[in-house]
Order: C-alpha cells, then structure tokens, then sequence
C-alpha cells in the first residue's frame, strides 16, 4: 500500500474511528485500526463487534492495500506529526512507514485480512432526519439510560416511530426521559432499542449544521448510521423495552407553572447541602403561589423560595436533586409545568405549550 494524504484530513478520520476500538478483548486485532485503500478511496474502520465505525479520508492512492495498525500507538502518530502531507507506505509484511516532512515512524502491522469486517446492512428499510435534530433528541435523553446491567434493555434508548412520530425514550428505576419529533416516513409501528454507548459516541459525530442530514438504516439486529463521511453500524438490544406511556398519567392534583432557570438554580444550590444521596433529599414544599426548596443535612441547611403559578392542592415532597437538574438542563424553554398526584406519586416536568418532551421522576419518601 501507497498513499498521501493531508495530515488534518487523516487525524480528523482517526479521531471519528477512534470510538469504536476495543480496550477489552482477547482479540488484540480489535485494538487496532483498519488502513484500507481502494480504487474507490481511503478508509479507516474499527470495530469492537459491537460498534463499528469507517471513516473516508481524501487520499490519492498509489497502490492499494490495507494494513492493521494498533490504534494507540498509530493515533499518537498522527496527532504529533508536523501540518503538512503524510505519505503512508505498508511493504509486503505489514511493516509501515509513516512519514511527514522530516518526520518518519516505521512500525509493524498485522494483516488487514484478519481485521474483522463491519457487518452488511441491508438498506431497504430506513429513515432520514436533520443531523442536529438527533443530536439534540439523544442530548435531551440520553442521560438517563441505566448504568448497571441488571436489566441490559435499559442500557440502551428506544427509537420509536409511530404516528407520524419519532420518538427516544430512556429510562432507569428512578426516572423517564422522551424526546418526540413530528416526523412523516413510510416506516410506521417500528421500534429498536440502541446500546447508550453507541448514542454517546454518534452525537459527538453528529454536526450541528441544520442543513445537513444523517440516513439510518434498521435491520432486526443492526442499525446503520450514515454521514457524509463515515459510516457507524451498531448491535441493537434484544429484549421487550417497557411500555413508558403507562408511567405517565394526564390526572393531577396540583399543577405548577415555573421558571426553568430560576427552578434549576435553586435546586443545583440546594444540592450543595443535600449530597445527592436518598439520605439527604432535597424538599419541595408548594403553597401560596411559592416553591420552597429546602434540605437540611448534618452539614447544614439550605432555603430557597421561588414565585409560581399553581393550579390545584398544596404539596410537600421529596426528590434526589440530580434526576431534577439532570433534566431541567437539557431543557432550552424559558417555562415549563411540574405536574403532581400526591407526595408519594412521581412528578412529571413537561412543556407549556408542545409536546416535544416529556420527563418523570420518581420522589423519596419522607420520613415522618
């Protein structure tokens, strides 16, 4: 294999494939990335067997080839080389020289036959949408995926279309996210549920262009991600994801009205007090058109009153401040309603007009 290519052009595809390379394996071929040059371009591809990404990067190709090279010590390389041209030469062993101005590195490679190839996706059946539109519906949710794999589902996000819908659902024991879009596709009463890791990895990939879209392609065990420029394929969960709409009751018994800021403000201040800990909850108390936070510790104690609007009874109840701060962050609308049944039952935070997103906490009982 011969080629060039610009170093930026190069370090840009490293970083991109960089997500997908394997720090666990008995496979030490997983640790590496995968240097293919074709009459059809340059690519670069990792996979973990779980995720699997290829890159393209703007080369002119002298001789095909392609090459394994450990991820690490290749990555590093490129980062350090001086901004100029970079000529990359695989001799018939795999040893590779890589060489930038006066700057050469001469390392071994594997074979790139025994690289494990990302899996064919068919691609009749798929969806287009905005690229920043899904990177803020992952943004919106993605933070309340369970961590611990009691319940492997709920490692990962729904992806649901149905009714002119799309909708991204996560949730743990103690919390629900949804992001929904109106969205018109042929594809209707479909859903998929994709591994956290893979949504964490694709938003950082995502531009923030609006003009710019990504193709996604399902299959009943892979969903195909593509850009302009890279390919991401993904194992989808297997397993039934819960019926969330359930959680969410439309009856209440008290209805508030409040700023987002000032909510989110008063409750990150009250959590310097509380620990985040089910031992020491932050309290809300609702009366007289007022919020009153407060959380009282071994520590010390903390006040705060905010002014709202409430519709219905008064209200003392408790809450890990985290689940409420996780939320109120990713939420860009100056207002917003905290729904309520009772001091035992969970709050619900949705929009004052709209319906693009929709959150359910669950509280801490309090000890008489």
């Amino acid at each position: 294999m011969n080629l060039t290519c610009s170093k930026n052009d190069l370090l840009n595809g490293v970083i991109t494939v960089l997500k997908a390379v394997s720090t666990r394996t008995t496979l030490p071929i997983l640790e590496c990335i995968l240097l293919q040059a074709t009459s059809e371009g340059f690519k670069l591809i990792t996979n973990d067997l779980e995720l699997g990404i290829e890159s393209k990067v703007k080369a002119t190709i002298i001789e095909p080839g392609t090459v394994a090279l450990k991820a690490k010590m290749f990555s590093e390389i490129v980062k350090k080389l001086p901004e100029n041209e970079v000529e990359i030469i695989v001799d018939e062993n795999n040893f590779t020289t890589i060489k930038c101005e006066k700057s050469k590195f001469s390392i071994s490679g594997q074979s790139g036959e025994d690289f494990l190839q990302l899996p064919s996706i068919s691609k009749d059946k798929y969806i287009k949408i905005s690229q920043l539109k899904l990177k803020e519906m992952i943004r919106q949710t993605i933070f309340s995926i369970a961590i611990e794999e009691i319940r492997p589902i709920l490692t990962g996000e729904l992806l649901e279309i149905k009714n002119n819908e799309l909708n991204m659902v996560s949730l743990d024991v103690h919390r629900v996210s949804i992001s929904k879009l109106d969205f018109n596709t042929e594809i209707n009463d479909m859903m998929v549920v994709i591994p956290g890791k893979t949504l964490n990895e694709i938003s950082k990939i995502l531009d923030t262009d609006e003009e710019k879209d990504v193709m996604i392609y399902f299959t009943d065990k892979h969903i195909l991600f593509e850009l302009e420029d890279s390919i991401i394929v993904s194992r989808l969960l297997a397993g039934d994801f819960p019926k969330y709409e359930q959680f969410f009751s439309k009856d209440y018994d008290t209805l508030v009205k409040v700023n987002k800021q000032e909510l989110l403000m008063s409750i990150d201040r009250a959590a310097l007090i509380s620990r985040e800990s089910k031992k020491n909850p932050i309290k809300i108390t609702i009366k007289n058109n007022s919020m009153i936070i407060t959380s009282n510790t071994d520590l010390g104690n903390v006040y705060e009153e905010i002014d709202i609007e409430v519709e219905g009874k008064e209200l003392e109840i408790a809450f890990n401040p985290k689940y409420f701060i996780d939320a109120l962050k990713v939420i860009d609308d100056d207002y917003l309603y905290l729904q309520f049944t009772n001091s035992h039952s969970p709050c619900i935070i949705k929009q004052v007009d709209g319906d693009e997103y929709k959150y359910l906490i669950v509280p801490i009982r309090i000890r008489a």
